[in-house]
């Protein structure tokens, strides 16, 4: 386990929100399913998930001549497993503007379209008020795995036919800490999920999905603050996340500020001169 951030200066916050989601990256290298590469240049993972933000790189050094090469070598690489769509991140020490000029005419993409949030977790605001009926359960089996990916996926929005390939990573990860999922009930069904990952000192919050029809009483917000307890209660100062359009005003009221944006590449098959 990493050692617990106590420096909450903007800087030191800016780096957390990074590496943790850096983190969580290459924590996917603890399921079966994924295919993960590291040196001293790269980090580089696949999953079967189609999404691009679970297929990328991480880079640790600024661009330097002869990195074409190693791009090229990563396209392939990529392009050969049928990922069509893939992100090129840079470590929080470094600067994106360090890789831009190599990236960029390869055919690469600039996004910095994701708020990176930060909450000191002894400043959280707590009070939401949910359903009487509504009730948040950690998932401590597969089965409870299965439910939560279920309705992760359909609260988020995604295809059914990620479905299976999002929940033999999940399993391939674990339920265990570093990591931990909620599931919220109303009514005795289940609706939301959220997601804990400890990492780069602070605590991560994901996965944050309710049902259209249980949306706006209070439920994202209290599935988002469960975790956030939980770390709390481990003697975890902070919490960071990146939002969402659809939950950034409920991360503000509960405390959480922007402080960055979650600038990366990405790379796409269709169009790319590469």
């Amino acid at each position: 386990m990493n050692d617990v951030l106590t420096d909450l200066s903007t800087p030191a916050l800016v780096r957390a929100i990074k590496g943790n989601l850096l983190e969580f990256f290459r924590y996917l290298q603890h399921a079966a399913q994924t295919d993960f590469y590291a040196d001293g240049k790269l980090a580089r993972w696949h999953t079967r998930v189609p999404h691009p933000w679970f297929n990328g790189v991480s880079v640790a050094q600024p661009a330097s001549p002869g990195d074409e090469r190693i791009i090229q070598e990563t396209i392939a690489y990529f392009r050969s497993r049928g990922v069509s769509a893939f992100t090129w991140w840079v470590e929080p020490s470094l600067s994106v503007r360090t890789w831009e000029n190599t990236l960029k005419p390869i055919g690469f993409h600039y996004d910095n379209d994701t708020p990176g949030m930060a909450v000191d977790l002894h400043a959280l605001r707590e009070d939401v008020s949910t359903p009487g009926t509504f009730r948040i359960m950690p998932v401590e089996d597969l089965d409870r795995l299965k439910l939560w990916t279920h309705i992760f996926i359909a609260g988020y929005g995604l295809p059914a036919a990620w479905e299976k390939d999002f929940l033999d990573l999940m399993t391939g990860v674990g339920i265990d800490l570093p990591m931990r999922n909620y599931l919220g009930y109303l009514d005795g069904e289940p609706v939301a999920t959220s997601n804990l990952f400890l990492g780069a000192g602070v605590a991560g919050v994901q996965c944050v999905a309710t049902l259209p029809q249980a949306r706006g009483r209070g439920i994202g917000a209290a599935l988002t603050l469960a975790p956030l307890r939980e770390a709390r209660e481990m003697n975890y100062h902070v919490g960071v996340l990146q939002s969402s359009d659809l939950g950034f005003k409920v991360y503000q009221r509960l405390g959480f500020q922007k402080l960055c944006d979650m600038e990366h590449f990405y790379w796409t098959d269709e169009g790319s001169s590469a």
